[in-house]
């Protein structure tokens, strides 16, 4: 029996012919025996042991997510437990409360197996980032997993747990889950407590799943939603993600420019454009729509996000709490060597260059600017899915590039993103499903859909519909 997908084996769970012991075991083998990938930070070994145990012993009122083995990325708290962003600034740093989403996981039976490597402070898209070293890509070592959620991503698609949390703030999710082939889900902004989740662009994180089903993170998103008066971003009626009416005919939308681009990998468009075929040979409507802003998406997402991390990464000064400088002699220098010393270059990066486009003389022409174009992204869009139910769009423009290939070039780095940030940037549900491969690589490929905000049910439903008659 294979142990990837909670949902083949809860049942055997519940009834006591599989033990929780005996499936945590396994897990944790898996674990040691591809160290070498680096997707956990930390192990939680004895207590997830002790945890497993005990809900073996019990016989009643068993959790909606009994025995599901999940692991956290390193900038989700869970208290007690050291909790660092990937971040030398944090190195050590013990958490003295859990995240609404850990709290809700436990309550339902869930056991914590570790927390996973990231790029720093949730800062990158091809995990090189982390002040702990890369997370390896388990299809192929010498490729990145994507990012930031790279250890999360690889956890799952090594098998090393059923289901891991990562966030979201402009693909952090979708991208990785598509490099490494497995489900990936950005909920809709405000579903789902960011109460616990150490900030980098408040307005645009969001936690959510990856997995090996749609069906596992549909169960994991039941459970962590809802309304949290620790989050006062959150939408005041709690909304479903159980399953609803699948409509098995519906209306979809397209951007010409997110399948003929230069900058898309022939294979990756060929999937793409074989998929909406099949769409329509099905009896689906898939429709181009003009879109005219594809080029401005990713400089105002990195505008406003970096504006946002300026500001949010402000506490940590080697004051407060978290790294110090040793060679600080006066208060300036605490302050300057500390951030200097703890943040790695591409925070600095951010945190610079969201600095600048805050300062009084450059605000209104950058900052103002973005937050205009946000607002205009967000009619657009809410204007598509007047007219139709989803969006589709490859996830990432190439398969799992190799390590170094994009370090040099820090736009094409950021040009990864440029087909999810849209919907952080407009609040609405994303997620990525394996459907292909490359036949020169065989490394997976994404589709990711998007719907209008609060449809998450509706979303997930389809994407598991597409998994089951379209998987290649």
């Amino acid at each position: 029996m294979g142990f990837k997908q909670y949902s083949s084996i809860q049942g055997a769970l519940l009834d006591g012919t599989l033990s929780c012991v005996s499936v945590l075991s396994h897990f944790i083998n898996e674990i040691h025996e591809h160290k070498n990938l680096n997707a956990f930070l930390e192990v939680f070994e004895e207590e997830a042991l002790a945890r497993a145990k005990q809900l073996d012993e019990k016989k009643a009122n068993k959790g909606k997510l009994y025995g599901m083995i999940i692991a956290l990325k390193d900038n989700i708290c869970y208290k007690n437990h050291r909790v660092s962003a990937s971040s030398k600034i944090l190195e050590n740093y013990i958490s003295i409360y859990s995240a609404t989403v850990v709290e809700r996981l436990l309550q339902e039976d869930a056991i914590i197996i570790g927390r996973t490597n990231c790029d720093e402070f949730a800062m990158g898209s091809s995990n090189e980032n982390s002040a702990y070293g890369n997370v390896l890509n388990a299809l192929d070592i010498k490729k990145v997993p994507g990012g930031s959620s790279g250890g999360s991503a690889v956890a799952v698609q090594a098998g090393f747990c059923h289901v891991a949390l990562g966030s979201d703030t402009g693909g952090s999710i979708r991208q990785p889950a598509a490099f490494c082939g497995v489900v990936g889900y950005k909920p809709s902004y405000g579903t789902v407590s960011r109460y616990g989740l150490i900030a980098y662009a408040s307005s645009f994180d969001q936690i959510g799943p990856l997995s090996n089903s749609v069906s596992d993170a549909r169960m994991v998103l039941e459970v962590i939603s809802g309304k949290d008066d620790h989050d006062a971003t959150m939408k005041k009626e709690s909304i479903s993600f159980a399953g609803a009416s699948l409509n098995k005919k519906p209306k979809i939308a397209y951007f010409k420019d997110t399948i003929y681009n230069d900058a898309i990998e022939p294979e990756v468009r060929n999937n793409t454009l074989a998929l909406i075929e099949k769409l329509k040979a099905s009896g689906c409507e898939v429709e181009e729509v003009a879109f005219p802003y594809l080029d401005y998406l990713i400089p105002a997402y990195y505008v406003l996000s970096t504006a946002e991390a300026s500001s949010n990464l402000a506490r940590f000064d080697g004051v407060h709490y978290g790294y110090r400088s040793a060679n600080a002699t006066n208060m300036e220098e605490v302050y300057t060597k500390s951030r200097s010393e703890g943040f790695g270059k591409e925070v600095q990066n951010r945190i610079m260059l969201g600095t600048f486009v805050l300062s009084s003389g450059y605000y209104d022409a950058y900052f103002g600017k973005a937050q205009k174009l946000r607002k205009l992204l967000t009619n657009t869009i809410e204007g598509i899915f007047q007219n139709y139910d989803y969006i589709i769009s490859p996830t990432s423009p190439t398969t799992a590039f190799e390590f170094d290939a994009k370090g040099d070039d820090p736009v094409a780095m950021y040009l990864a993103d440029i087909f999810t940030v849209l919907a952080n940037l407009t609040a609405v549900p994303a997620i990525s499903i394996p459907l292909f491969k490359s036949a020169e690589n065989q490394m997976p490929i994404g589709i990711q859909l998007m719907s209008k905000r609060y449809s998450d049910a509706q979303l997930l439903d389809f994407s598991e519909y597409l998994m089951q008659e379209f998987t290649s």
